[in-house]
């Protein structure tokens, strides 16, 4: 057992992170079963979106048509975190406050990636949008899951032709969102594990359960 449910006052809130192609949503969906198994319940959620409102704003920012241009990266920035005020309210504290073990793919980890360090946004400023809009409402774990820059685009083209503004980038950002999720995870260490993403999915969910069960002895 990673820990007696009975002795859970909260929930426990953990974040996927990671580049395109990384895996997020399969190992999202793996740890939720081994999480089940366990005995906890276990909400699976995304981001952008996770609930009826934040899902229509994922519609506007992530499929807008590629002859409309780009989003500017301060945009992006404030509908992700528009999106994610809702979706925190909506399903990730109630979920939370009863005990359940909250699961996302993706959260603000991924806005300092994707609009700080590769969008150019100044990180001091998201990070003042976090606390001005979340307080100090954080993850308890986030795993980072990193692969190279060519396999993660690999596999992501391996599902048909790009589907959002951010596939459709140069690998250049995606070089640039690699290096960004590899330094949040070198400056909190406590909170960020990376795990190797190139591995076979059963491997990856196996690590990834490992460093939980230590994370909450």
């Amino acid at each position: 057992m990673v820990q007696g449910v009975e002795a859970l006052q909260r929930g426990r809130f953990i974040t996927l992170e990671g580049g395109e192609g990384a895996g997020k949503t399969t190992q999202a969906r793996l740890l939720g079963n081994l999480l089940e198994k366990e005995g906890f319940t276990v909400v699976l959620t995304r981001e952008p979106g996770g609930s009826p409102a934040a899902e229509r704003l994922r519609e506007a920012l992530l499929g807008i048509p590629e002859e409309m241009g780009n989003w500017t990266a301060e945009t992006e920035c404030l509908v992700h975190f528009a999106a994610r005020c809702q979706h925190v309210a909506d399903i990730i504290q109630p979920a939370l406050a009863k005990g359940a073990w909250v699961i996302c793919d993706r959260f603000t980890d991924s806005t300092m990636a994707y609009q700080g360090y590769a969008g150019g946004i100044d990180k001091a400023r998201i990070e003042a949008l976090h606390a001005w809009a979340l307080k100090d409402f954080k993850p308890d774990l986030t795993i980072i899951l990193d692969l190279p820059v060519s396999l993660g685009l690999t596999r992501a083209n391996s599902r048909g032709p790009a589907t959002d503004i951010y596939e459709r980038r140069p690998e250049s950002f995606h070089l640039a969102v690699r290096n960004g999720f590899l330094d949040i995870a070198f400056r909190d260490p406590r909170r960020c594990k990376v795990v190797d993403a190139s591995q076979e999915a059963g491997d990856v969910a196996s690590v990834i359960f490992d460093e939980l069960k230590k994370h909450f002895n």
